[in-house]
C-alpha cells in the first residue's frame, strides 16, 4: 500500500510540473453503465457521418481491450482558455480550443514526458498515452476521476476551473490509488439548452445530437451544410464555444500559461472581407501549426461562405 501511494504522489507531481492542471486516477475497468448510454446514442444516429464513433466498440468500453494488464487510467486536464478575443465583431469565429498550436502534438509531447518519468521512476511499466486519438471515453473517465461532472451540455465541468480543458489518459497496467466521481452541480440550470441555436442539446440537457452540432457542421462534415441549418450558426466559422460561453461555472477559467496556445497575431486582426477572401496561401500562414488545419482550405472557404449566404 505505501508503494501505491507513493506512485499515486509521483505521478501527480510530476503531471502538475508539466502543466496539467488536474490529475484524477480510476480503476481500469468495464465501462457498463456508459456502454448502454453510447450503444443508445449510437443507435439513434446522433453520431452524424463520424463512422469513427461505432468503431471498435469494445476498446472504447474496455480499457483493458487497449492495453493488457492495464489497472489503472490516469485523467488530465490541461488548460487552453484565453480572454483574447478576435477584433472585429463581424469576422466569422473560431473557437478558442483551435487559437494556437493542436492540441494533440502539445499535450502529447507532455503525456510522453510523464510516461517516461512513470518508467524512470518506478520501472518497467506497460502503458499507452491518450489525446483525443484513440477509442477512449475520455469524459466518462475524467467523470469516474472526479475532476468534475458531466454537465447538461456534456462538456466536461470542474466545479473550481470551468470546462475550458483539453482531456488526456494514461492506461497502465500498475495499481495506484483510486478517485471517486462528484456530484452533478448543474442544478436547474438550462443556459446552454436555451443558447443553443441548432437545438443540438436535448430538451434537458446531458445528451447532445452531435449530427445538430455547429462543431460538427464546421469541423467534421466533409460534405454540403444542410440549408436548414443556413442563419443559425452565429457566425462560427470553426467549432463553437456557446454552450460554454453561457456556462456560469466558467466564470471561473483562468488563462492558461502555455506560449504554444498563443493564437498567430493574424488570425485575431483578420476582418470579416479578409476571412471572405482569405488565399490558401494565408490560410496555410495563419493556420501552419493550428487544429483548423482538420477543416483544410476547402472547408474553411465552404463553412465562411455558408455564413456569407445568411449568418448575419
Amino acid at each position: 500500500m505505501a508503494k501505491t501511494a507513493e506512485h499515486t504522489r509521483w505521478i501527480r507531481e510530476e503531471a502538475r510540473r508539466l502543466g496539467f492542471a488536474f490529475v484524477g486516477i480510476s480503476r481500469a475497468e468495464h465501462m457498463d453503465e456508459e456502454a448502454r448510454r453510447l450503444e443508445a446514442w449510437l443507435n439513434k444516429s446522433m453520431h452524424g457521418r463520424m463512422g469513427y464513433m461505432a468503431r471498435h466498440f469494445d476498446k472504447r468500453t474496455d480499457p483493458r481491450k487497449l492495453v493488457p494488464g492495464a489497472r489503472s487510467v490516469v485523467s488530465l486536464m490541461y488548460n487552453y482558455y484565453t480572454d483574447k478575443e478576435q477584433k472585429h465583431p463581424e469576422a466569422p469565429k473560431i473557437s478558442k480550443y483551435a487559437y494556437g498550436k493542436d492540441y494533440h502534438f502539445v499535450v502529447k509531447h507532455k503525456l510522453r514526458d510523464l510516461f517516461r518519468f512513470i518508467e524512470e521512476k518506478i520501472g518497467q511499466v506497460q502503458g499507452r498515452v491518450f489525446v483525443d486519438s484513440a477509442p477512449v471515453l475520455e469524459r466518462d473517465w475524467a467523470r469516474r476521476s472526479g475532476l468534475g461532472w458531466v454537465g447538461r451540455n456534456t462538456m466536461l465541468i470542474h466545479p473550481r476551473a470551468g470546462s475550458y480543458f483539453f482531456l488526456a489518459e494514461l492506461i497502465l497496467d500498475l495499481e495506484l490509488e483510486y478517485d471517486g466521481p462528484i456530484k452533478d452541480y448543474c442544478g436547474t440550470c438550462r443556459r446552454c439548452i436555451d443558447a443553443c441555436p441548432t437545438d443540438a442539446i436535448s430538451p434537458e440537457g446531458y445528451i447532445l445530437d452531435g449530427s445538430k452540432c455547429i462543431s460538427y457542421f464546421t469541423i467534421e462534415l466533409k460534405e454540403a451544410i444542410p440549408e436548414e441549418y443556413r442563419g443559425k450558426f452565429e457566425n462560427w466559422m470553426f467549432g463553437c464555444d456557446i454552450c460554454q460561453e453561457v456556462c456560469p461555472w466558467n466564470r471561473f477559467a483562468r488563462p492558461h500559461d502555455e506560449p504554444e496556445f498563443e493564437p498567430h497575431p493574424e488570425l485575431l486582426e483578420m476582418d470579416r472581407g479578409e476571412w471572405e477572401e482569405i488565399t490558401e496561401e494565408v490560410f496555410r500562414e495563419v493556420f501552419r501549426r493550428s487544429a483548423v488545419k482538420r477543416a483544410k482550405y476547402e472547408g474553411l472557404k465552404r463553412n465562411i461562405g455558408f455564413l456569407k449566404g445568411g449568418d448575419g
